[in-house]
């Protein structure tokens, strides 16, 4: 990363970053297909009505969550949609047009959308392409955003035992999350932080981190009391663990 890109990194509104993030949130983490299926359908016809820079950010976003929980459901309806989220969002990275507090979400959906145009595809070179987008969006934004370092650690925890050397970087980013969360509650939402806890634990289920284990555990069920995000596998991992 060059010192201008550091300079402009630098320049992000944080207030402005956290406006966009509560304008995207109900199109990121869904966990309910139905939800997300009546999602996909009102944002496109939003975008449709008027293209506007966010409107096509929460269009690409709300493909990147419609081909991770749909396109591995469906052998024909739903295959394409990371490549069309990827296609949109890398149009958002490099026009001159985007608000720069958007980029951190778009380069974090772009990332993550083009590694699952290489698990659609087969292509594994995708994935490193992915990887190396993921750390520059982390360079560049995750003092200001959660979206990077979480979008990586997700990607990263999910990949086969071969790829160790990506899927280390999941412990390390929940991690910085945390770290970050726990200095400025701001940082990052309820929803994002019950997932994070529980990923957290879900990664460290031997005896020496049981009891921190635990406790992130039980702050992931506190932070998500309608069931939204992470307390339904936070109870049942927390069930195992205190066998």
């Amino acid at each position: 990363m060059t010192a201008t890109d550091n300079a402009a990194a630098q320049k992000l509104d944080f207030s402005t970053v956290k406006a966009f993030e509560q304008q995207l949130d109900d199109v990121m983490e869904f966990i309910d297909t139905t939800a997300l299926k009546l999602k996909l359908t009102e944002v496109e016809v939003d975008c449709a009505q008027n293209p506007s820079e966010m409107n096509r950010v929460r269009l690409g976003i709300i493909y990147h969550e419609t081909s991770l929980n749909l396109s591995f459901f469906s052998k024909t309806e739903f295959k394409g949609y990371a490549q069309k989220s990827f296609e949109l969002l890398n149009g958002l990275f490099n026009s001159t047009g985007t608000p720069r507090e958007l980029l951190p979400f778009i380069a974090s959906y772009r990332a993550s959308a083009l590694s699952l145009v290489g698990a659609e595809t087969g292509k594994l070179r995708l994935l490193g392409n992915a990887f190396e987008m993921f750390r520059d969006a982390v360079e560049k934004y995750s003092d200001v955003s959660y979206a990077p370092e979480f979008m990586r650690g997700s990607v990263a925890e999910n990949l086969p035992r071969i790829f160790f050397s990506k899927r280390k970087l999941a412990k390390r980013d929940f991690q910085s999350i945390i770290e970050k969360y726990e200095k400025n509650n701001d940082y990052a939402n309820r929803k994002v932080m019950s997932f994070t806890y529980w990923a957290w634990a879900k990664q460290r289920r031997g005896k020496k981190f049981r009891v921190q284990a635990i406790a992130f555990l039980d702050k992931a069920i506190r932070l998500d009391p309608n069931y939204e995000a992470g307390r339904k596998r936070a109870e049942e991992l927390k069930a195992k663990l205190m066998k």
